[in-house]
């Protein structure tokens, strides 16, 4: 337990000593108000960000519904939504073509001159093709994070595949596996840590393309929040959305990072 505290007291070491000199600057006047905020002033705008608007009624949906009425609520949601729903369009496609471009080489020839060649363009020089194509709302969104989250699935997929020890294969080619055994029992679990890596990266990257896709082509959402507040000049409203989108990413990188000790607890097992 002590340990514990030891460790929590020094990670919120220098967070609390940024925080308070960053107090004592606005508080002298080193900043103005209205370019940089003290942060008293963002946690109490955090706080109208997040409290509903209306006051609690039974017969608008319950409680769950008041919860979410705010806008902060609001709009996390529908962020979240995004990038989950993007990621799972994006992920779901890169998966099984990894797979399959890892293991037949002439699929790999065939495929990867193409894919390298948009690899490398960004998600965000999309955003006026994907207007163009799907009009604006969900679908262009959902759009850019499926494809900023294919990639790296993608290519961690396959480098998982190709780094499989040949030696697991031909053992189970000897015993009479099956292809479908094969990929099941063998290939898949061997190249597991690349793909839970390709897909901790993914959703990353989803999460930061959701931000930009919602400046751009949808009326809600915690990117779109954050230009409203730009245009009307809220300092402390962008910071406080910027403090969300860094607590909704820090909680679904935490929750990744145990997914992926929990699914490979066998993998940290043989290496110790």
């Amino acid at each position: 337990m002590r340990l514990g505290l030891g460790q929590l007291a020094k990670s919120l070491a220098v967070p609390v000593l940024v925080l308070a000199a960053w107090e004592g600057l606005s508080r002298a006047g080193a900043f103005s108000a209205a370019i940089l905020p003290a942060p008293s002033a963002v946690a109490v705008r955090w706080f109208q960000y997040l409290l509903p608007t209306a006051p609690y009624d039974p017969a608008q949906g319950g409680r769950l519904a008041w919860l979410v009425s705010g806008e902060l609520p609001h709009d996390a949601v529908g962020s979240l939504y995004r990038v989950v729903a993007g990621f799972l369009l994006g992920g779901g496609l890169a998966l099984p073509l990894g797979l399959l471009m890892g293991r037949r080489p002439l699929v790999h020839d065939l495929l990867a001159p193409a894919l390298e060649l948009v690899r490398p363009i960004p998600p965000i020089a999309f955003i006026p093709l994907s207007i163009l194509w799907f009009g604006l709302g969900n679908p262009p969104a959902l759009f850019l994070i499926a494809l900023g989250a294919f990639f790296p699935v993608l290519v961690n997929t396959v480098a998982g595949v190709r780094n499989v020890d040949a030696i697991y294969i031909r053992a189970a080619q000897n015993l009479g596996a099956t292809e479908g055994v094969l990929f099941r029992r063998v290939i898949l679990p061997a190249a597991m840590p690349y793909i839970l890596t390709g897909v901790r990266v993914g959703i990353g990257v989803a999460f930061i393309v959701v931000i930009v896709a919602e400046m751009t082509a949808v009326n809600e959402g915690l990117g779109y929040r954050i230009l409203e507040a730009r245009e009307f000049m809220w300092s402390d409203k962008i910071i406080a959305g910027m403090i969300t989108i860094g607590c909704c990413g820090l909680g679904i990188d935490v929750f990744m990072n145990r997914l992926n000790r929990w699914l490979l607890r066998w993998h940290r097992g043989m290496e110790s």
